[in-house]
């Protein structure tokens, strides 16, 4: 078995071990219609190549943009504290913590449920829906006059924004084969690192409109910001589709095509299933899911403190509150440009654990830098390898896991838990950066340091050589027991379960 087929989950065993899995197989027998059945290969390639295209530029542009706008609204709070929210709310360094964590708890706690509703309410009403919710949170947090005000639109904040980033993630698995997936899933992600430069560069031009209505430049942060989402949300009825099987902007001969590549690449993700519990206790009882939090959390927390505190950091390090906002631009340029990088890479190479392993020692040297040495240019030069290492690692993991994780809902379920528990960590994120800790931030860094050295290099080995090992198990044939006596619809219903599945590396 060569290492594509590892990765792309298709058996191409000769040998007598699996010959009863082509009778158990769900996905020769049950692909839609072959348009292009008359048509040479050459013709049919150019013709994938087409649908490629047109689904790239119908899905990924817009859900960018929206990505953008969510992490810009989640961390400007950042960037409204070195321009006086604290000084103006008369809170103290615990209460802004405090206001921090908050979101990441009704975020976190809401997540693992998100993708269920995503199904069923379809993307065109769930994904508009959220968006208008977090966007007049945004807009009111720029009325508040106290700490209580502040903490309670934060709670609503992270509830309403709790469905977008593994619920996009989850859509855009349904539409692509797994080696395709990964670059794409960068690119959603790298919005996160573009807001990071662009909402600095946008903080320092809002907050010279200090006074302006009688409100400081900190509160026209979150008001901009905020209307700006909603009048997105309203669009997003329109630029956002639903799945492929039911797609608008697809000619049935499209959508059939679709559907086949999928089933092509042993997945059903894309098609219509009634929830059942079993689908929860499916993900719950599987390893991958687990090791996948504890990989996501490794780079999670870093991610938010990194893109909470950067201005901070930048501040401490001499430099005037609008110079730190222009200065934390470029670490994000870099970490946006590095995460299409991993992405492109990853689905080349098929070797999404190994670039999880390689990145992650450039985040743990970049934080090394910033722990050990008090120069400002080591320090600022230790922020742009901590970006490096942290960015790219967010969307391999999510695109690793959705690789091997199988089921219409179970794969719902499963980005769901290991997104929600990596954000419960941002409570962590928000705590350890103290003022009291100033300029050195000691505990900060090396918490971060912890963090990418345990969960996520240390997680990313362990995954990587057990769905190793079980890979050398299916090629042996020592799993084909698994479906005896099964029809091809029961065979199917196993998902990564099957003995003719082969996990990514």
């Amino acid at each position: 078995m060569s290492s594509k087929h590892d990765s792309d989950g298709i058996s191409d065993d000769k040998g007598g071990n699996n010959t009863h899995l082509e009778a158990a197989s769900p996905h020769n027998s049950e692909l839609p219609p072959d348009p292009d059945a008359h048509l040479s290969a050459e013709e049919r390639a150019a013709i994938d190549r087409k649908l490629l295209w047109k689904l790239d530029l119908t899905l990924i542009p817009w859900l960018c943009i929206l990505y953008l706008l969510a992490f810009l609204d989640r961390a400007n709070i950042g960037n409204a504290k070195i321009d006086g929210l604290g000084t103006d709310l008369h809170i103290s360094d615990g209460q802004y913590r405090a206001a921090l964590s908050i979101f990441f708890v009704s975020y976190s706690v809401f997540e693992p449920l998100t993708n269920i509703a995503l199904k069923r309410l379809r993307p065109s009403i769930f994904i508009p829906l959220i968006m208008v919710g977090w966007g007049l949170c945004m807009t009111f947090m720029g009325f508040v006059t106290n700490w209580s005000g502040l903490m309670a639109a934060r709670w609503f904040l992270g509830l309403a924004e709790a469905g977008l980033f593994p619920g996009i993630n989850y859509y855009l698995s349904c539409w692509y084969k797994r080696s395709e997936f990964g670059v794409r899933a960068a690119i959603f992600f790298s919005a996160a690192a573009v807001s990071g430069s662009f909402g600095g560069l946008l903080a320092a031009a809002i907050a010279k409109m200090d006074g302006l209505g009688g409100r400081p430049g900190w509160a026209w942060i979150f008001i901009l910001e905020g209307i700006v989402t909603v009048l997105f949300g309203f669009v997003s009825i329109w630029m956002v589709h639903d799945f492929p099987d039911r797609a608008t902007f697809l000619s049935d001969e499209d959508r059939a095509r679709v559907v086949r590549r999928l089933k092509t690449d042993q997945q059903s993700s894309a098609e219509h299933e009634e929830f059942k519990m079993k689908y929860v206790w499916m993900a719950m009882k599987d390893y991958k899911m687990w090791l996948g939090m504890i990989i996501y959390m490794g780079c999670d927390m870093p991610l938010y403190a990194f893109s909470l505190f950067l201005p901070s950091i930048i501040t401490q390090l001499g430099y005037s509150s609008t110079k730190a906002q222009l200065l934390s631009v470029p670490p994000y340029v870099a970490a946006a440009i590095m995460t299409v990088s991993i992405g492109f890479i990853a689905d080349r190479t098929r070797k999404r654990g190994l670039c999880n392993i390689c990145v992650s020692f450039l985040g743990i040297a970049g934080f090394a830098m910033l722990l050990g040495s008090q120069q400002p240019g080591i320090k600022y030069a230790g922020t742009f390898l901590g970006a490096l290492g942290i960015y790219p690692c967010i969307s391999n993991t999510i695109s690793w896991m959705s690789n091997n994780i199988e089921g219409v809902y179970k794969r719902g379920v499963v980005l769901g838990f290991v997104i929600g528990w990596g954000n419960l960590n941002g409570v962590i994120s928000s705590n350890i950066y103290l003022s009291a800790n100033a300029p050195k931030y000691t505990v900060g860094h090396a918490t971060v340091m912890a963090y990418m050295i345990v969960c996520l290099l240390g997680g990313s080995i362990v995954l990587d050589l057990l769905l190793m090992r079980e890979n050398k198990a299916r090629r042996a044939g020592k799993r084909d027991h698994w479906v005896e006596g099964l029809t091809a619809k029961e065979a199917e219903a196993l998902g990564d379960q099957r003995p003719d599945f082969f996990y990514t590396l």
